[in-house]
């Protein structure tokens, strides 16, 4: 199909061609009451921006992003993607414009930062509707539960042929309860040329993206809507969008868990980050939370109320209940890490066990290895830290302290109560605690003595 504009021929295909996603992400966190851009807002442990990056790099040639003036933490987060500044903000189709020196020949889509959830694989139906034969403009559209303050989307038969504004519509037109999602996706010549010919005759003085579908419509392209679920093209502007969202996307990441073999004793309590990573056979129990960087191997189970940040937890191994792993933790298969236990930069052997009430930091355990309730590595002097190395098959006691830096021989023992400050030799017996001196009646008479006083005021 050709179009005419002026003296320029514009020719639509099907043929696969280059693919250019163009991420709008210079808006500020105004509405969130925010110091940071809204691009940099999280979602299940990550900026919106880079939950869009990932799904839109799996679908799109070339991704392109379009920043506001001194945003160098959401330029970083962008690379190694282009990124372009706009440096005046005036409106969704100027922004779009300052990309267009990298819309290349192929395709064009123009999304939004603040738009995070779309799927790869609604990105890739977005891109093949506009490849299907005749049809020269595509976007996204939805039937939320309440519509709201949406503009609609006006069709006929198979084709849009207006998008309405809410405060714009009649009775009749905000009844309609298909819903525009502001994602265009175009020819990058033709896109070009709408852009270029979108007017500011309006309140805000601004050029507005979704004034492209009236350019193309008034120029006899064939306009299509790709529907998709409210949950992905749901927009985030406030703090209370953003806690739906994350409802959304928690929902979505226990689905995919539940559906990959995992077992969630009550879905609903526990919260992912957006690279968890479960294997099959994994029992979580009621309230967990992982943090970003968590890898769980098949068949460990993570007990009620722990939290998980930044670690490995091996085969058969067991979490919980309450235990916290931190960042820099390797947990090996069938190793137990009980109740009101904090591990931190440690790794633990397989079968080593910590059980209760313990602190584990920059350490080494080894295989077999069982540390008593209440002991704890003194890995930070106030300037530095320091690291702590316990063998194979050592038993430490309960209270054990062990100041770092020192390292326990494999088949050691550790007496209960000790202070450690010094090598344990492997298979030797350490005593690291005050002699104990008995004092007969004094504990009776002391009390006595406290009574009175207290008597006495």
């Amino acid at each position: 199909m050709r179009l005419a504009y002026r003296s320029q021929t514009m020719t639509f295909s099907s043929a696969p061609r280059p693919a250019t996603a163009v991420l709008l992400a210079a808006g500020l966190g105004t509405r969130m009451k925010s110091s940071r851009p809204k691009a940099m807002q999280r979602l299940a442990g990550r900026p919106m921006l880079a939950h869009l990056i990932a799904n839109a790099a799996a679908v799109f040639d070339k991704l392109v992003v379009v920043i506001g003036p001194e945003m160098a933490d959401v330029a970083e987060l962008a690379a190694p993607h282009t990124v372009v500044v706009q440096h005046e903000r005036l409106g969704t189709a100027h922004a779009a414009l300052q990309a267009e020196a990298y819309f290349g020949e192929g395709d064009v889509a123009v999304l939004y930062a603040d738009n995070p959830l779309i799927s790869e694989q609604t990105l890739s139906r977005l891109l093949a509707e506009r490849r299907s034969p005749g049809v020269g403009l595509a976007l996204l559209a939805m039937r939320p539960q309440d519509p709201g303050r949406y503009g609609r989307v006006l069709t006929e038969g198979s084709n849009v042929t207006r998008i309405v504004e809410w405060a714009d519509a009649t009775p009749a037109e905000r009844a309609i309860d298909l819903c525009n999602a502001g994602v265009l996706c175009a020819d990058a010549p033709t896109f070009r040329h709408w852009l270029h010919n979108v007017k500011n005759d309006n309140t805000k003085g601004e050029y507005y993206l979704t004034d492209v579908v009236d350019l193309a419509v008034a120029d006899g392209v064939n306009v299509r809507a790709v529907e998709a679920a409210e949950d992905e093209l749901r927009g985030i502007n406030s703090r209370a969008e953003l806690a739906q969202a994350e409802a959304a996307l928690q929902q979505r990441l226990r689905a995919q868990a539940m559906a990959n073999g995992v077992t969630l004793v009550a879905p609903e309590t526990v919260f992912f980050c957006a690279d968890t990573v479960l294997e099959a056979d994994v029992l979580v129990e009621p309230h967990v939370v992982f943090g970003p960087s968590v890898t769980v191997r098949s068949g460990a189970e993570i007990k009620a109320f722990s939290h998980l940040e930044g670690c490995t937890v091996q085969t058969d191994a067991i979490i919980g209940p309450y235990a916290r792993l931190r960042p820099g933790t390797q947990v090996g298969a069938k190793a137990r890490i009980g109740n009101f236990v904090e591990v931190k930069n440690t790794t633990l052997g397989d079968g080593a066990k910590a059980n209760h009430l313990t602190y584990l930091g920059d350490a080494t355990v080894g295989a077999g290895t069982n540390v008593g309730a209440g002991s704890i590595t003194c890995n930070y002097d106030g300037f530095f830290k320091h690291r702590t190395t316990i063998g194979e098959h050592v038993f430490v006691g309960s209270n054990t302290i062990m100041v770092a830096p020192v390292n326990i021989g494999g088949n050691a023992l550790v007496a209960a109560g000790s202070v450690i400050t010094k090598d344990v030799p492997a298979e030797a017996l350490a005593f690291g605690r005050p002699r104990q001196t008995n004092m007969p009646e004094r504990g009776k008479l002391l009390k006595e003595s406290l009574k009175a006083r207290k008597d006495n005021g």
